[in-house]
């Protein structure tokens, strides 16, 4: 294994995180990550973000707002 570097740890940080990568290249990443700490806290926002986004996917919207909305849907085709 050889160090990727921060160019190419930072670059390649998204793809790491979604588990897009070769075992090679996750390898390398993890590697420097290891021993740099702006890349690994790149990584830790990134980690964070992507679960955030995850979580906000998963919320339903209350009902009242729903209705709300399918309702101004249904009008809106109405008038077309």
């Amino acid at each position: 294994m050889s160090d990727c570097g921060c160019d190419k740890a930072k670059a390649e940080l998204e793809e790491f995180l979604h588990n897009e990568l070769s075992e090679q290249q996750c390898n390398d990443i993890r590697e420097h990550m290891a021993n740099c700490d702006d890349c690994s806290a790149e990584h830790l926002v990134g980690i964070t973000l992507t679960e955030k986004v995850k979580q906000s996917c998963q919320e339903k919207a209350p009902d009242e707002l729903r209705a709300m909305i399918e309702g101004a849907i249904l009008r809106a085709d109405a008038n077309v």
